[in-house]
Parts: structure tokens; C-alpha cells; sequence
């Protein structure tokens, strides 16, 4: 979703009163579309548990008079969005012909669409060059400037968190997002207990762990590590989108696998390490001048060492005392 955004803002940018509506499938557990997405004025979620929730969905989704559908297929060619594209009445249905030499079998349900060749170009690069083909464009400038809101109310609960929780201003505040939804993206719990173990020797900073819904076990298993180490840190468990970057956007370095939140913090503006085993992170790492990865040689993301990342964070953290 994040990644999809060079979309949605050239759109938004060439049609600033357009009506942006987004098609999603249905999930198990609750996205946060607006708060991720700010360009977007209605979420359609296809759900085809039975008959009647399928013919009510298309009843939705036929109710406007769409101008431009866009199928933006920078991660699969999907056979029922190009389906639901064409069923939504749009005039101009927007996609991809080929794939980096591989056809698209649907591509006759569009009706503007070109050749892409998209090996190792980042989803951010990929979606604004879909937008393209409507003349939604945007400059370099606006691609690497992308960050996400914060409202007052926001920022201020923020910095509350932080007064409380971090009170010490003498003292870093260095995160960490120790899982991730897939086991191949997951740095071991040994390693970023070492990693932690060795930046609070050096710096005997504070610590912020962040978790979420899949990270129950690996966040178990580091607060017992600290305790038993009498290292004091703070644990943040599901925050909404919003809140967590706000959070992230006040800490002085944020250390995370390849995961959703690190997506959320490459928006905040926060140094950032990113940690790659098998993901290709010159398509997925944030696009951001404070953002920096490591990848695994191997594709096994546990051959990167816990001290290629200590010597990362220091200069991180030698530039924050300048």
C-alpha cells in the first residue's frame, strides 16, 4: 500500500477534485486504507464468500461512472482485477501488455497499456510509470519528498510518549522491529538481542522494541533476554499506522527487518536500517536519503552479521552527535 502511493498522488496531482476509489481484497484482519493512503476517497473490499456478496460488491462498484480504472500489476498480473476493471465501466482501463517480456493473457481487457520492463525498479517507480500512461506524472523531487501526515493531535501524542517514556534528553532513543511477517525476512532473535546488547554498551541508551501481530513469540523471548540483562526498554505492541510513525519519527535510529513497519518509518523521515535476506531491496527498501539496508550475500538473511550492523548504526549514530 505504501508503495503504491507515486500512483495515487500523480493522479491526485493532475486531478486534485478526482474521486479515487480503491478495490481491495478482503483480508483477516483490518487495513488501515485512509490513514496509509491519504489520496483515496472510497474502499471497495471484494469479497467473494458467496453469491450475494460478490453481486453486491459489483453493485457498488457500478453505482459511479468511472472515468479511468487503473489494474497497476507491479507485484502479480491478477486475473480478477483486470475482471473487475473492465466490469467497473471505466473508459480508459490502464495497465501493463507485457512484463518484463512475460504477456499478459489479460491484456485485452485494456485498453490503454504498454510494455514494462520493471527488473530490479523499485514498486515506488513501477506504479508512478502505470500513472504515467494517464499523464500523471511527478518529479524527482516530489517521488523522494513522499512522507506521510501527521496532525497536530498526532504530534503532540507523540512527543508525549516520548517525554514519558524517555525522559532522559542526554540519551538516545534507538528502536528496533525484531519480527516480520515472513520467517525468510526475520534476522534471528540472537542476533538483534547481541545487536542490542552491543549498542546499549556502547551508549547506554534507551530502548524501544516495537511488535506486531505476528510477533508475539521473538518479542517474548527478547524482553526475557533484556530482563535477565537488566537492560530497561520499552515495548510498543500494534500501534496504528499513524501513531507509530509519529513515534518513530522522534527516535534517533530504528533498526527493522524487511516488514511493513519498515515502510511506516522509511515515511517518518527516522534513520533507518533495513535488514534483506531473499527480497530484492532495490525494488522494496525506502526510498529515503536517512534510509540505508543490508543485504544478505546468501539470500539468508542470518549470514549478515551483528557487527556489519553495529558498524551501520555507529555512523548513524556518530552523525547524530554533530
Amino acid at each position: 500500500m505504501l508503495c503504491s502511493l507515486s500512483l495515487y498522488k500523480a493522479v491526485k496531482k493532475k486531478y486534485p477534485d478526482c474521486h479515487i476509489t480503491l478495490v481491495a481484497a478482503k483480508t483477516n484482519y483490518e487495513i488501515p486504507f485512509f490513514d496509509i493512503n491519504p489520496y483515496i476517497d472510497r474502499v471497495l473490499i471484494y469479497d467473494k464468500t458467496s453469491f450475494k456478496t460478490i453481486l453486491n460488491f459489483y453493485k457498488q462498484l457500478r453505482d459511479r461512472k468511472y472515468q479511468i480504472g487503473f489494474v497497476p500489476s507491479t507485484i502479480v498480473l491478477s486475473r480478477t482485477s483486470h475482471i473487475i476493471n473492465f466490469l467497473s465501466g471505466a473508459k480508459k482501463r490502464i495497465g501493463a501488455n507485457t512484463i518484463d517480456g512475460k504477456k499478459n493473457n489479460l491484456a485485452y481487457l485494456l485498453n490503454v497499456k504498454n510494455d514494462f520492463n520493471w527488473n530490479g525498479k523499485h514498486q515506488l517507480k513501477r506504479n508512478l510509470e502505470i500513472a504515467e500512461l494517464a499523464e500523471c506524472f511527478l518529479t524527482e523531487d516530489e517521488l523522494s519528498e513522499m512522507m506521510i501526515d501527521y496532525s497536530e493531535d498526532e504530534i503532540n501524542s507523540a512527543k508525549n510518549f516520548v517525554e514519558e517514556n524517555f525522559p532522559d534528553h542526554t540519551k538516545k532513543i534507538i528502536a528496533f522491529h525484531p519480527g516480520a511477517g515472513k520467517v525468510a525476512n526475520t534476522w534471528s532473535v540472537e542476533k538483534f538481542l547481541g545487536l542490542i546488547k552491543e549498542i546499549y554498551r556502547k551508549h547506554q541508551n534507551y530502548i524501544l522494541i516495537t511488535s506486531g501481530w505476528t510477533d508475539k513469540l521473538i518479542i517474548e523471548k527478547i524482553i526475557k533476554e533484556l530482563n535477565n540483562n537488566s537492560i530497561n526498554h520499552k515495548v510498543v505492541h500494534n500501534l496504528p499506522v499513524k501513531k507509530l510513525g509519529a513515534v518513530l519519527s522522534l527516535v534517533d535510529l530504528y533498526i527493522t527487518n524487511d516488514t511493513g513497519t519498515m515502510h511506516i518509518a522509511g515515511y517518518s523521515g527516522v534513520k533507518l536500517i533495513a535488514l534483506f535476506g531473499p527480497t530484492d531491496p532495490n525494488e522494496w527498501a525506502p526510498k529515503k536519503k536517512t534510509s540505508y539496508y543490508i543485504k544478505s550475500k546468501s539470500d539468508d538473511i542470518d549470514s549478515i552479521s551483528v557487527e556489519d550492523v553495529f558498524l551501520l548504526a555507529e555512523t548513524f549514530l556518530s552523525k547524530t552527535n554533530n
